[in-house]
């Protein structure tokens, strides 16, 4: 029995100052907001300077500090994806570096200074990457048994791969086609080993096309015939048996799919002009990211946080001084 009663009367101990610590805190915590409030009494003129002149500094650099945002869409041609990301991170990394020699003298940018970063993104499109390529599709099928389809559309191994990539870049002011997109494709374009790869191309596609259309000639010469003849045998007053084999019918589709297929190339070498082909470029388009714009907002509370911080750091230091003393 007396050692139950211990027990109990130890966890009344340990709950009554349990207890009384609360109180302690929550005593502490409301003799500093009252003392904050005092504070703010005291300085409230202070303050009101601060923030109008904070709001004040604010509203001018937001009206003078612009930043815009520009993009630019292009398709790498000819197995130029990795070259296309090399570049862009090379051009970059002379942004941070303030290399306005290079960006001004071997891309041609005019006016380096307002060029603040440029990145590249893929345009995710599972879509434009299958493509009726069943080895794309394949792939993709293969890839999604052992993870995630969305990480797997999503990873840097498949997204370099889509036909369609976004250009990125930031500038102080506002630019122009000839003054920065323009520099930046033509550096993108000015690859020797590229340019004689699309010559190949080119030619090789050129070539086919003569190829098919010297076979829908001979096909179309074949109707032709086939046609004459029909319309020789109606004339006749003999019976004419035609053979059910001749396969006219896949002589037909063959020259469909030719005629669809030089469509398909005539559209191909329209966007192989360039190895790095512009679909669209959306300028200017002014920045509201992290603190663009929101100075006016920012620059008062920061200005009232150090005014703050400044006043605690004060009474904190004579605080202590009067211990050391006492």
């Amino acid at each position: 029995m007396s050692a139950t009663s211990q027990n109990n009367d130890n966890q009344e101990i340990d709950l009554s100052q349990i207890s009384k610590k609360i109180g302690n805190f929550l005593e502490n915590i409301s003799t500093s907001i009252f003392r904050g409030f005092l504070f703010f009494k005291r300085n409230i003129l202070w303050i009101g300077i601060l923030f109008v002149l904070g709001a004040g500094l604010g509203v001018y650099l937001d009206k003078t500090s612009k930043i815009y945002d520009s993009q630019i869409i292009v398709s790498p041609n000819f197995g130029a994806v990795d070259y296309l990301y090399a570049k862009v991170e090379l051009i970059n990394s002379k942004i941070e570096d303030n290399d306005t020699l290079f960006l001004k003298d071997i891309i041609g940018i005019k006016e380096t200074r307002n060029l603040k970063a440029i990145t590249i993104i893929p345009i995710t499109d599972v879509y434009k990457f299958i493509d009726n390529k069943a080895q794309n599709f394949e792939l993709i099928k293969l890839m999604a048994e052992d993870g995630d389809i969305k990480k797997i559309v999503n990873e840097s191994l498949t997204s370099k791969n889509y036909p369609y990539h976004i250009i990125s870049f930031s500038t102080l002011n506002e630019t122009s086609d000839e003054k920065t997109v323009q520099p930046i494709l033509n550096y993108l374009n000015n690859s020797d080993y590229y340019k004689i790869i699309q010559k190949e191309y080119v030619n090789n596609i050129k070539i086919k096309m003569a190829e098919n259309d010297s076979i829908i000639s001979q096909i179309n010469g074949l109707l032709n015939a086939f046609s004459n003849t029909t319309n020789g045998s109606q004339k006749s007053d003999k019976l004419v048996y035609y053979n059910e084999n001749s396969q006219l019918n896949e002589v037909i589709k063959i020259k469909d799919q030719l005629v669809n297929e030089q469509g398909a190339h005539r559209l191909e070498l329209v966007n192989l002009d360039k190895i790095i082909k512009e679909s669209s470029a959306t300028l200017n388009v002014k920045s509201n990211k992290a603190v663009n714009g929101k100075m006016k907002l920012i620059l008062p509370l920061l200005f009232i946080f150090l005014f703050v911080l400044g006043g605690y750091l004060k009474s904190y230091y004579k605080t202590q001084m009067a211990k050391l003393k006492s």
